[in-house]
């Protein structure tokens, strides 16, 4: 096949990660306009209007296993995408909070599914040398579609006065069509044919698609991948080492407090002095930094690795959420703590943004790793919707408990990442450059 083709399949199915970046985080420009249009209370806010998208994230992780057994990748791709779009309408034409709940929830339940599924397909259909630049794609698209919804936010702040966080919201319908319909092009991933429908023929055909040089080779290896593991339960003994690796990279991701940053940016610059347009502004260099970095973590992840990545992602968390809790401590100025913010970003883009959802999708077998994914989506999810739901009971400028100075969350972080950085030198393998099928066989049985 043309590396073309393989370059088509993989870009369409990261656009699921433009759709989930930009559905996450087109509701910080909205966040302020909403509070100040339904009144409603720090905790209301907090669980409802900002958080409610993440509580159907959590649901969506939770059971995109399933669909993604049992249908199959590519279908459950499809259904994504159909979800995006009636969320992105719904929440745009919503009459009051609770509707806008319901519609956000929906996208949730989307972003959820994406980040079982698209990541799994990619890691399926990617070659062993490349399968990290091409997952990380996924994790690209996320970053993108977080910059464009920055940037879409400060386009349309004014934009037909109150109403501009309609605007905001409903303009994720455009892309979500457009992926809808691309996704339909994309072929089934050969491992789900061979192992969940033993479609022999059609995961050869799709293997030859994806110009393996020895299909007959690759279709007894992961035939003997899905027997070793074929008596075993998920909830088994021999998979605890995947198991824990994969709670464990998801929980420090939200514990490092990136939700947090990306979510309440505009409200954190306000607090350090910048005028809302300029707090807006200051959003949108969030994002290109966070692009510029992750492109280059997508760059570095085949060539230093999985654990080389993090292991200096994490030494630059330390840094940066240090000096930031220090800028809110003494008042420093709004340069020096937007400076440290995005090396922040900086070092969650070449580190854990670029890791996770490669590392994710690569260390359980063939049988199972559909919900390996889901637990290690879940894990993710469920501690960004426990971060957002309860910073507006700390950050809210009248009643939170942090409302003169929100420097210990940042402190917080901190001590987590030093957590983060024990781990990776003393627990976390290296995952670069073997096939799904040999990573499996080693995790599963770390004793070889």
């Amino acid at each position: 096949m043309s590396k073309s083709k393989l370059s088509f399949w993989t870009a369409t199915v990261a656009l699921a990660g433009f759709l989930f970046g930009f559905d996450t985080i087109v509701i910080s420009g909205a966040n302020l306009p909403i509070k100040e249009l339904w009144n409603t209370s720090p905790l209301f806010h907090g669980t409802f209007i900002m958080s409610m998208a993440l509580w159907g994230t959590v649901i969506g992780a939770i059971s995109g296993g399933i669909p993604t057994n049992i249908f199959g990748r590519k279908k459950t791709l499809f259904i994504i995408g159909i979800l995006y779009g009636v969320s992105a309408i719904g929440s745009a034409l919503a009459p009051d909070p609770y509707s806008f709940s319901l519609f956000r929830f929906i996208g949730g339940i989307g972003v959820g599914v994406s980040s079982v599924t698209a990541p799994i397909y990619l890691s399926e259909i990617s070659p062993a040398e490349k399968r990290g630049r091409l997952v990380a794609r996924y994790q690209f698209m996320i970053v993108f579609g977080i910059l464009i919804a920055f940037f879409s936010n400060f386009l349309f702040e004014g934009v037909g006065g109150q109403n501009d966080w309609r605007f905001m919201l409903g303009v994720e319908a455009i892309p979500a069509i457009v992926y809808t319909i691309m996704v339909l092009y994309v072929p089934e991933s050969p491992r789900w044919l061979l192992v969940n429908k033993n479609d022999e023929n059609g995961a050869r055909n799709v293997l030859v698609q994806l110009g393996d040089q020895d299909p007959e080779s690759s279709i007894r290896a992961i035939r003997q991948s899905a027997a070793d593991v074929s008596s075993k339960g998920f909830w088994k003994k021999a998979y605890s080492f995947p198991l824990i690796l994969a709670f464990l990279v998801a929980f420090f991701n939200q514990l490092s407090g990136i939700n947090f940053i990306l979510y309440y940016a505009p409200e954190i610059f306000e607090r350090a002095g910048l005028a809302t347009k300029e707090s807006l502004m200051s959003s949108v260099s969030i994002g290109f930094i966070n692009l510029i970095f992750t492109m280059l973590g997508m760059y570095l992840i085949d060539h230093l690795g999985r654990k080389a990545l993090l292991f200096w992602g994490s030494i630059g968390y330390i840094i940066s959420l240090g000096m930031v809790a220090y800028a809110f401590f003494s008042g420093a100025s709004s340069v020096f703590l937007l400076f440290f913010i995005l090396l922040f970003i900086a070092s969650h883009a070449v580190g854990q943004g670029a890791v996770i959802w490669v590392f994710i999708a690569e260390i359980f077998p063939n049988k199972v790793r559909a919900f390996g994914q889901s637990f290690g989506a879940s894990t993710h999810w469920v501690f960004a919707a426990l971060i957002t739901l309860i910073t507006p009971v700390f950050l809210d400028a009248e009643k939170g408990i942090l409302s003169s100075n929100p420097w210990p969350i940042f402190a917080f972080f901190a001590a987590f990442m030093i957590l983060q950085l024990f781990f990776v030198l003393l627990i976390m393998p290296e995952t670069k450059g073997k096939s799904l099928e040999q990573l499996g066989d080693e995790l599963v049985n770390p004793s070889k």
